[in-house]
């Protein structure tokens, strides 16, 4: 169903699975934003999605940077003419290593990029959310932030703590038909992972498809689907709620 009024900003909204989310939400009548440090990823993804006539908008900016992420969202209000309808923290960095030989500058760094950053956009977005009573936020985590991940400690604290504010503001905000879920990605085919596997010769890629149930690294296109249905009205009634997309590697419930 399109859903041609109502606008969704996605953080990291250019390469990976961010990328696959805004070519599949701007085929589905979404008017996209991308918020993305990368200027030419930003360019060629505005050329794929405009040719197909879709509204997509977007803009080089540091999510790290409170006020910088402010003017932005305002532009893009502005450009758009429209009031923020859905978020979506894809924004994501690691370097695989070992705690213990790592620094407080690079925690910052992690932090900075996978909590921080997050923070900032949703705070942003929210009070506009509150005031016209409606609006979607949806973190795209990781499974390292439930289950840990070797290699990982700082990355995993930071993911854990965005499924912890997910469900602390869809308690604060159930009334404001406001609400907020959690995607947890197992191991998937981004340039991410690739820069973890790099000094491997992809060994950890062989090693993950072997402990995967269904023997494959998740693929981009395995997640626009699931954020599409926390998007829409169909689950209205659905709000501070985690879900892995896994191939099965890790189960809940």
């Amino acid at each position: 169903m399109a859903n041609s009024a109502k606008t969704v900003l996605i953080t990291g909204g250019a390469g990976g699975i961010g990328q696959a989310l805004t070519k599949s939400l701007s085929s589905r009548g979404f008017v996209v934003g991308i918020l993305d440090r990368d200027e030419r990823a930003i360019a060629e993804t505005l050329d794929v999605v405009g040719n197909t006539g879709a509204r997509c908008y977007g803009y080089s900016v540091d999510i790290r940077n409170y006020a910088s992420v402010r003017a932005t969202v305002e532009k893009f209000g502005n450009d758009a003419q429209l009031p923020i309808y859905g978020l979506v923290n894809n924004a994501g960095w690691d370097v695989a290593g070992s705690f213990i030989d790592s620094t407080p500058d690079f925690w910052d760094k992690v932090l900075d990029i996978n909590l921080r950053g997050p923070l900032n956009v949703t705070h942003v977005c929210l009070p506009s959310m509150v005031e016209q009573g409606e609006g979607r936020v949806i973190s795209i985590s990781s499974d390292a932030g439930r289950v840990g991940s070797s290699g990982e400690a700082v990355y995993s604290a930071a993911k854990g703590g965005i499924g912890a504010l997910m469900k602390t503001l869809a308690r604060e905000h159930a009334r404001d038909g406001i609400t907020f879920n959690t995607i947890c990605p197992g191991p998937t085919d981004t340039p991410l992972l690739a820069g973890l596997d790099r000094d491997g010769g992809g060994k950890l890629v062989k090693s993950l498809e072997r402990a995967i149930p269904m023997k494959r690294l998740a693929q981009a296109s395995d997640f626009p689907a699931l954020v599409g249905y926390f998007l829409s009205e169909d689950s209205a009634y659905v709000t501070g709620q985690t879900i892995s997309v896994s191939g099965g590697l890790t189960m809940h419930g």
